[in-house]
């Protein structure tokens, strides 16, 4: 993996947002539409607000999320409230949104509508995926009894549900495979001890043990990490 390091926050979220706005851009010339793929928590914010403001065509972009708490758009735990309300906004706003939350009263049950609304998009321009601290990355949990189908390389499923015994809400994760379907995948990190966490995966070599080492031991898609040790 291709270390990127940044002094700050604020400057590795500028250089982050004109890295995806010309990665987005290049897939709107060769196929006329672009798919960005986005994770939640505080860490991202920043990143939004910066491509928010990119003079891209974003009419011509598809936004959807790594993973999503079963919990209403409104809730203030929804990762489509925080993408909604961060970056589809200005120039933003004319980008298409695909949520994962549906109908269904149960992530387990809602795995099915979600699936189907991702087998109707093709490779991914560029998945941006954070890391939790105890080394998770979208919701693929170290604790979870489903991590392995998440992992699972050969599986043809493109999400699943998942729960975590140390988080609330239940959740629908993107699968490792459907993740990996993507021109550019970049692990968003800030903070020194997270990048501790990271190098703690890279020693231990065990993505049961730290989920997000199973980035490293692919060889589907190639993964940038963009790292600043403080905000």
């Amino acid at each position: 993996m291709e270390v990127n390091r940044f002094c700050n926050a604020r400057s590795l979220d500028s250089e982050l947002a004109i890295m995806i706005g010309n990665a987005l851009s290049k897939d709107i010339s060769r196929f006329g539409e672009a798919i960005l793929v986005v994770s939640g928590g505080r860490t991202p914010i920043g990143l939004f607000n910066e491509l928010a403001c990119l003079k891209i065509d974003w009419g011509s972009v598809t936004v959807t999320l790594a993973d999503e708490r079963w919990v209403e758009a409104s809730h203030m735990d929804s990762n489509e409230r925080l993408v909604r309300d961060n970056l589809l906004l200005d120039r933003a706003k004319a980008a298409k949104f695909l949520p994962f939350k549906n109908n269904e009263k149960t992530a387990s049950l809602g795995q099915v509508v979600c699936a189907e609304r991702l087998d109707r998009l093709g490779k991914f321009s560029v998945v941006v995926l954070g890391m939790g601290d105890d080394g998770h990355t979208a919701s693929l949990f170290p604790n979870s009894h489903r991590l392995g189908l998440g992992l699972d390389m050969t599986s043809t499923l493109p999400c699943i549900a998942i729960d975590s015994v140390d988080a609330p809400h239940e959740r629908i994760t993107m699968t490792l495979p459907r993740l990996l379907h993507s021109q550019k995948v970049v692990l968003h990190i800030v903070g020194e001890g997270k990048f501790k966490t990271l190098e703690s995966a890279r020693t231990a070599a065990d993505a049961f043990q730290y989920p997000v080492y199973a980035l490293f031991q692919q060889q589907t898609s190639p993964v940038e990490i963009f790292y600043a040790p403080q905000v």
